[in-house]
C-alpha cells in the first residue's frame, strides 16, 4: 500500500508492499517502523526488508497496536492484529516457528500501552514491569 498521506513529512515515500525497499544494505544505524507493520500485505517479508538496511548492531523500533486494543480493529486498513509476542518469531529461539525467515533480531524490550482506565488502575505499570 503506497503512503497516501499527502501531509506526510517523510524523506522517502514508497509502496511498502513493493520489495525491495529503496535503501542500500546496512545503510542505517536506527530504523523506526511506527504503525506500519499492521498495514503491509506480508508481515514476514516486510520485517525481513526492515532488517536488511540496518547495520549489524543497529536498532529497529517497531510500534504496532496490540490486538486487544480497540484501535487494532477500528482501522479498516489494518490487515494484521499482532501482540507482544508476535515479533519473537524473529528472535534467537524463533518463537518456536522461525523456519520461514532467516532474519533475526535481539529483543531489547517490549512495552504495552494500555487504555487510560487500565493505566490509571496501575495495570500498565504491572504489565511492563
Amino acid at each position: 500500500m503506497p503512503d497516501v498521506a499527502t501531509l506526510s513529512r517523510a524523506d522517502v515515500l514508497c509502496d511498502l508492499d513493493h520489495l525491495p525497499y529503496p535503501f542500500r544494505d546496512s545503510s542505517f544505524d536506527r530504523l523506526q517502523v511506527v504503525h506500519v507493520i499492521e498495514h503491509v500485505a506480508e508481515v514476514i517479508r516486510s520485517i525481513e526488508e526492515v532488517h536488511r538496511p540496518v547495520r549489524a548492531g543497529g536498532e529497529v523500533i517497531i510500534v504496532t497496536p496490540h490486538y486487544t486494543d480497540f484501535n487494532s480493529f477500528c482501522d479498516p486498513t489494518h490487515r494484521w492484529h499482532l501482540n507482544s509476542f508476535s515479533l519473537r518469531y524473529f528472535g534467537d529461539n524463533h518463537g518456536g516457528f522461525g523456519y520461514y525467515s532467516a532474519a533475526r533480531f535481539e529483543e531489547l524490550s517490549v512495552r504495552l500501552k494500555l487504555l487510560a482506565l487500565w493505566r490509571w488502575l496501575g495495570f500498565e505499570r504491572a504489565v511492563n514491569a
